[in-house]
């Protein structure tokens, strides 16, 4: 749940971030972001056209109805049988429906208001009063003789298009016609407009995305290509780097074709390098193999003299048999050494392993006895299932893993220290595990700890010395039989966790995950 929970909080932040976005999704946002600004862009602009062109065609039916109003009888000048000052409280003919016609006197007062048609049918028009309101609002946003202005009259009325003239004897007449129709062709049009922008923008996202997704083919290709090359083993052995960009993606006249030609040439460049990386380690090892085995006949020639110098009747001088003896121990350090040396020459190369049934079990019984007559200075402690655990492979070379890891625990730890083999078995693999309660590994070894040559002199106690390849072998040989080794160390306690297939397919843990995947010791 807390996983799921942190899924949640952070994918909101990554669709919030364009960084975080797929290239696909970029192109697409971008393409869609243009044209919703290319369309606001042009529905603004014809909007705009329509309202000036609107408002023109309202400014004209003011000037004109003005002028039926002030010259009713054909707009060329008063007439002398109408009025045009409104006193029989009646609207002059010409005026349109719903329009408003106020005249303000030069005494102040006020005539007219709206014009209304009556529901009998009758040719005569009426006036519906104005509010104050409304009258206030056409005297302080109106010039007299100047432009038509909008004007909210309040009420049902809403606004108005609004023109004043001032007539030859002082008196200001306001004319107004209604925006209704006006506002409500501008809304309908921009809604209309605003459906096919939006419709436009979902064809063109889907068909956007769609064209995109064909034109980044190659790249997706390129991109497979690369994370084939990146799940190849490289770090050791003899590599094959066959994986390239297919010929159709590397046209130099493309972006991704450059691409595709740039990673097919540093490919050619990985796989020679590698190529002559093998053939160096394999020049490396062949030397070690042959200097190693080379070096077994005089070491053995060295201890052998030594030895019989040893045990010849003539008396030989202290100062003589101690160096004599001096010379053996080293023989036999140097010869210790040789083996291994020899020993991962032939696990480098792939020498195979036998494949007999090994009883672990057994094989941490014997390896127990070993270490107690080797250390007598350290606890030794067994903790077995109560079934055998058994795997294939090789029993020797698995003794000397065995061996090898309580040879570390017992030159690395003070005397009076806990060492324990355990024995067990996990899904898919068995395990073998060697706990020590010393000083623990510094954490800057852990790392390297498998690696040739690589002491901790600094920090673990050394009671005898070591030539550094014991954890080496020991890695070598868990390695070349499908298994897996780690370590975790803290002062106090140190675990070595061996884990090995029980059979085919090699589906192994990870061994520095589960260092207590075993029953604790009782």
């Amino acid at each position: 749940m807390p996983v799921a929970a942190s899924a949640r909080t952070r994918r909101p932040a990554r669709w919030r971030d364009p960084a975080g976005w797929s290239l696909r999704t970029r192109i697409v946002t971008i393409m869609i972001a243009l044209l919703a600004v290319l369309g606001l862009v042009v529905g603004g602009t014809a909007e705009l056209y329509l309202y000036t062109s609107l408002h023109k065609t309202i400014d004209n039916e003011l000037r004109d109805m003005s002028n039926r109003v002030r010259y009713p009888s054909g707009g060329k000048g008063p007439s002398p049988n109408k009025t045009t000052h409104f006193g029989n409280g009646k609207p002059p003919g010409g005026s349109l429906k719903d329009s408003v016609i106020m005249t303000v006197e030069t005494d102040g007062s006020v005539t007219g208001g709206i014009v209304r048609f009556p529901a009998s049918g009758s040719d005569d028009n009426k006036f519906d009063d104005l509010s104050d309101a409304a009258k206030t609002a056409m005297k302080d946003e109106v010039v007299p003789d100047g432009e038509a202005a909008d004007v909210d009259l309040g009420g049902e009325l809403s606004e108005y298009r609004v023109m004043a003239k001032t007539q030859s004897d002082g008196r200001i007449q306001y004319i107004g016609i209604s925006l209704k129709n006006v506002n409500s062709t501008l809304l309908q049009v921009a809604a209309f407009t605003g459906c096919v922008i939006a419709g436009s923008l979902l064809i063109a996202g889907w068909g956007g995305a769609l064209i995109v997704r064909r034109t980044l083919q190659p790249l997706d290709r390129v991109a497979a290509t690369a994370t084939r090359v990146s799940e190849l083993k490289l770090d050791a052995g003899e590599v094959r780097l066959a994986q390239r960009v297919p010929e159709a993606d590397t046209d130099p006249r493309t972006e991704v074709g450059q691409v595709g030609a740039a990673l097919n040439r540093m490919l050619d460049h990985v796989g020679n390098a590698l190529e002559a990386r093998h053939a160096s380690e394999t020049q490396v090892r062949q030397f070690v193999a042959d200097a190693s085995h080379e070096l077994r006949t005089p070491l053995a020639a060295i201890r052998g003299y030594a030895e019989l110098s040893r045990r010849s009747r003539q008396v030989v001088p202290d100062e003589i048999a101690h160096m004599l003896t001096r010379v053996e121990s080293e023989a036999k350090r140097m010869t210790a050494l040789v083996e291994d040396l020899l020993l991962l020459a032939r696990l480098d190369a792939g020498r195979p392993l036998a494949q007999d049934p090994v009883d672990l079990t057994m094989l941490a019984v014997d390896a127990i006895s070993d270490a107690h007559a080797a250390g007598p200075g350290h606890y030794w402690q067994l903790d077995l299932p109560d079934e055998p655990v058994s795997v294939i492979g090789d029993g020797a070379r698995l003794h000397q893993v065995l061996a090898n890891l309580l040879a570390n625990a017992r030159t690395h730890t003070p005397e009076g220290s806990t060492v324990t083999v355990k024995v067990g078995s996990v899904p898919n693999a068995a395990v073998i595990q060697v706990i020590d309660d010393g000083p623990g590994i510094p954490p800057d070894l852990v790392a390297r700890i498998f690696e040739r040559f690589a002491r901790g002199d600094s920090s673990r106690s050394r009671a005898a010395g070591s030539t550094g390849l014991g954890l080496s072998i020991v890695h070598a040989v868990v390695t070349s039989h499908r298994g897996k080794v780690g370590v975790q160390s803290q002062p106090g306690r140190t675990v070595f966790t061996v884990m090995l297939p029980v059979g085919p397919p090699p589906i192994v843990p990870i061994a520095e995950q589960q260092p207590q995947m075993l029953h604790p010791v009782a």
